[in-house]
């Protein structure tokens, strides 16, 4: 890009870990939380360790994922900065996009945005949209700080992660179609400094800048690429334990909680449709079709009708990201819980609600 950083250190923070567990000689893995509360793995390899958990962000952006490398201070996520993360991992996996090209991504992402979802001052419309914070470099916004005016995208599209991960990924699926490039319309890419393969793509004028992120990147895509979940840095045990039915729920919502837990365990697959091998949006369709009820493929709240007061078997909506218009979809489960296909890292499974942010529930079933 042809300016700097807006923000240029992620925000690091002195604590004294201390995680539970002896090393083993492989891996240890440590379950509760996933994406978008957070989400991480504690491994250990033969030369070097990576831990993750999950902690409270005293700045008040709720749940954060606190990462540890080798003699280096931890490195503190929060919920937002972890949602941009898992975006870039979600579609690189989509893509069969190698860990090397994953890693330029949330390196390119950690220097141009903090990983950070940003609007700009001088581009009114991407005001409109949910943002982190506001920079004012030229037209760019959001976390690649792309330029509607480059060809890039409209300021809608790149004021959502998952295309900023689209676009600056590029090749055949990508939505430019190589105009711009994105690093896979980079011939030899894979063969590249990742930081140069990164400036091949941004153009930026501080190309030099990118390399510095490398580490912190490879940690990310340890702990939010794993296919387990962490620990909560404080918590004792592990495991998330079944909502309470109501005893005067209805069969129908009997029955739509109850097939939510049969595809419990299921893939995430982007688009996907099929048993176990489904998107979000995917999972949620064949709940209620299962349960009798038929729903759109997708942007299923045009469907329901709005409830604050929210019930076993209702849609939950989450992360906005225009106008009435959400990222993420899931079932209610009750409790403060939902069922939900998370992301291609821990597939559907049983989570707090409160693993994602701007939540709304929709009903259909009486």
């Amino acid at each position: 890009m042809p300016a700097p950083a807006l923000v240029l250190g992620m925000i690091k923070r002195r604590a004294a870990l201390k995680l539970a567990g002896a090393a083993f000689s492989a891996m240890v893995l440590c379950c509760v939380m996933a994406l978008c509360g957070a989400i991480a793995l504690v491994a250990f390899g033969a030369q070097s360790s990576t831990a993750a958990c999950i902690t409270v962000d005293p700045g008040g952006s709720g749940q954060a994922l606190t990462i540890t490398v080798p003699d280096r201070a931890p490195t503190t996520l929060s919920q937002s900065q972890v949602t941009v993360a898992q975006a870039y991992i979600a579609v690189g996996r989509a893509r069969s996009v190698p860990d090397k090209g994953i890693v330029i991504a949330l390196m390119m992402a950690l220097q141009e945005s903090n990983m950070q979802m940003l609007a700009n001052s001088s581009v009114s419309e991407s005001l409109q949209y949910p943002h982190d914070g506001v920079g004012s470099d030229h037209d760019s916004v959001g976390s690649a700080q792309q330029r509607p005016s480059a060809g890039w995208g409209s300021i809608a599209e790149l004021m959502q992660p998952a295309y900023d991960a689209e676009a600056f990924y590029g090749g055949p699926q990508g939505p430019n179609h190589g105009s711009p490039r994105g690093l896979l319309d980079i011939q030899g890419w894979d063969q590249m400094d990742r930081g140069a393969a990164a400036q091949a793509v941004q153009g930026s004028a501080f190309p030099e800048r990118y390399a510095q992120w490398q580490t912190e990147a490879e940690s990310i895509l340890k702990a939010l690429g794993s296919s387990t979940v962490p620990a909560d840095c404080t918590a004792n045990s592990s495991g998330t334990s079944q909502p309470t039915i109501p005893a005067d729920l209805s069969q129908l919502r009997r029955a739509i909680t109850a097939y939510a837990q049969e595809g419990v365990g299921g893939a995430y697959v982007w688009g996907g449709t099929a048993f176990k091998a489904w998107d979000c949006s995917g999972y949620v369709q064949w709940v209620y079709d299962k349960a009798g009820i038929q729903l759109p493929r997708t942007e299923q709240w045009t469907a329901v009708t709005p409830t604050s007061n929210p019930q076993p078997g209702d849609v939950v909506v989450q992360n906005p990201d225009g106008p009435n218009h959400w990222g993420h979809v899931g079932i209610y489960a009750g409790n403060g819980m939902m069922y939900s296909a998370l992301n291609p890292a821990v597939g559907t499974l049983l989570h707090p609600v409160a693993w994602n942010s701007g939540s709304a529930y929709f009903r259909m079933v009486p």
